[in-house]
C-alpha cells in the first residue's frame, strides 16, 4: 500500500478508483453539468476569501506585539 498522499487528496481516504467514479457519477446526476462549474467557482471563491482572511488575522498577530513594544516606550 502506497502510504504517500498528496495534501489534496487526504480526506478522501482509502477509497477506490470505482467507489471514486461512483462518488462523481451521483454529483454529476444531482447537480447536473451546468451547475457543477458554478458550484466549483463558489467553493474556489470560499477558500480564497477564507485564505485572505487568515493571512490577514495572521499578519495582525503578528503587528501586534510590535505595537505593544512601540506603547512601552
Amino acid at each position: 500500500m502506497n502510504t504517500d498522499t498528496t495534501p489534496l487528496f487526504l480526506f478522501l481516504g482509502n477509497l477506490s478508483t470505482g467507489e471514486l467514479i461512483l462518488i462523481f457519477a451521483v454529483v454529476l446526476l444531482l447537480f447536473g453539468a451546468k451547475r457543477i462549474p458554478e458550484l466549483a467557482r463558489g467553493l474556489g471563491k470560499g477558500i480564497r476569501e477564507f485564505k485572505d482572511a487568515s493571512s490577514g488575522i495572521r499578519k495582525e498577530i503578528e503587528k501586534e506585539p510590535e505595537t505593544r513594544s512601540e506603547n512601552r516606550s
